[in-house]
């Protein structure tokens, strides 16, 4: 909510957030959506970058903003547009700290991946790993672009 209120000149849409809670390995379910407005949450599973995770232990190591580190980026983003690329339909990230400030020229968006569906937790033990991105199961980025929309908060951070 710090973070929220921190940016709140660059983010429109203030009724719904996005925390990664990169604590948590990437077999948890570690992206949380919160309706800010009526309390209610919900939380699904989330890869993180292989420069975060270099041993592929399934827990974030390292949180990186330089070009080419792989790594995952922390800090508060903004959920910007919509476009087809390389993962197929993604969604362009905005880093608003200086710990993210590279998102844009880093391409770290937010996508689905093969490596990212739950039946990976059941055949692996964790998820596989991004460069940098938010990854998402592959039938889960309908319900994660229509709960962020464009201008709302991702925050990612480690406790």
């Amino acid at each position: 909510m710090a973070a929220l209120n921190e940016h709140a000149g660059s983010i429109k849409a203030r009724d719904r957030i996005a925390i990664v809670d990169f604590t948590a390995p990437s077999s948890e379910a570690r992206l949380h959506f919160l309706d800010v407005v009526n309390g209610n949450a919900s939380r699904l599973l989330v890869a993180h970058g292989s420069g975060s995770d270099p041993d592929h232990t399934g827990y974030l190591k390292r949180f990186s903003n330089m070009v080419g580190s792989n790594a995952s980026s922390e800090g508060a983003f903004i959920a910007d547009d919509y476009y087809v690329g390389k993962h197929g339909r993604s969604q362009r990230l905005v880093g608003l700290d200086p710990t993210n400030s590279n998102a844009r020229e880093r391409a770290l968006v937010i996508h689905s991946a093969w490596y990212a569906d739950d039946a990976m937790i059941a055949s692996h033990g964790m998820l596989g790993r991004s460069q940098g991105c938010f990854a998402v199961g592959e039938n889960k980025l309908d319900d994660v672009f229509a709960f962020l929309g464009q201008g709302r908060m991702i925050y990612a951070a480690r406790a």
